[in-house]
């Protein structure tokens, strides 16, 4: 009954009409204690899935539209999806709006950064001061050294201040939302994470850990994810008023 559920975004529909998402999220979460729960772009029950809900990854995926944050469309950008961009877009705000931990990836970082009123740089080889490779290709991912400020909480949990990386991506942050700290940087300066200040756990990283799970410091963002995650959910359970039928499979049998 410990153990939380974590819901992680899927990517959008494919051609053949599926929802998919790459495996290593879900061994990501069951590693480090976790129950994955997908989370298909369309869904309008927010309320339903935060009552059941002890924490939400939002995972990578393709270009956020730009008329979310007042930007241009860029010649690059691909994978573009109304249907995903306001699901995810919503989902952010109210998670954020709860205690619930929140975790966002890559693309998920982005939508963390945009759901709050930041922007994005929309194609990063174009950005004159950018020289490190984010990613080989489009489908094809890279490596690269990630500087983390030691006094942050990010620092704390990955166990230093400085990491490698699995990078994959050709957009980043640019205009930083409110509430929000840039707490690691690339090589080049290119943003690598963010903490949220008005949340007690809500991170959002541009590399992805998922795909490190054999690094410990990479291993380290899950397990702290999960075991936020189970400390609020214990927490909420003790906050249930007596009589009341408690959701997440605790009430009478």
């Amino acid at each position: 009954m410990d153990a939380p559920l974590i819901g992680i975004t899927t990517y959008s529909r494919n051609e053949e009409g599926r929802f998919c998402l790459p495996a290593a999220y879900v061994d990501a979460v069951r590693g480090a204690g976790g129950v994955p729960v997908l989370l298909p772009p369309g869904e309008s029950q927010f309320e339903l899935l935060l009552e059941f809900l002890d924490g939400v990854i939002f995972a990578g995926g393709g270009d956020i539209d730009p008329a979310h944050y007042g930007g241009e469309v860029h010649p690059k950008m691909y994978m573009v999806d109304a249907e995903r961009d306001r699901f995810e877009l919503e989902l952010a705000r109210r998670v954020l709006r709860t205690d619930r931990p929140v975790l966002g990836i890559c693309r998920g970082s982005q939508v963390l950064n945009v759901a709050c009123g930041g922007d994005l740089h929309p194609h990063l080889p174009e950005e004159g001061e950018v020289t490190v490779k984010h990613r080989e290709a489009q489908r094809v991912p890279a490596e690269h050294a990630v500087r983390i400020d030691p006094r942050s909480r990010l620092a704390e949990v990955v166990g230093g201040s400085e990491i490698t990386v699995t990078s994959w991506h050709h957009q980043a942050v640019r205009r930083v939302a409110p509430g929000w700290r840039v707490v690691a940087w690339a090589p080049d300066g290119t943003v690598e994470a963010l903490e949220y200040e008005r949340h007690p756990w809500a991170f959002a990283v541009q590399w992805h850990p998922e795909l490190s799970l054999e690094s410990p410091p990479h291993q380290r963002i899950f397990q702290a994810l999960v075991r936020a995650a189970r400390e609020q959910k214990q927490k909420a359970s003790r906050e249930t008023p007596l009589g009341k039928v408690q959701s997440r499979g605790e009430g009478e049998t």
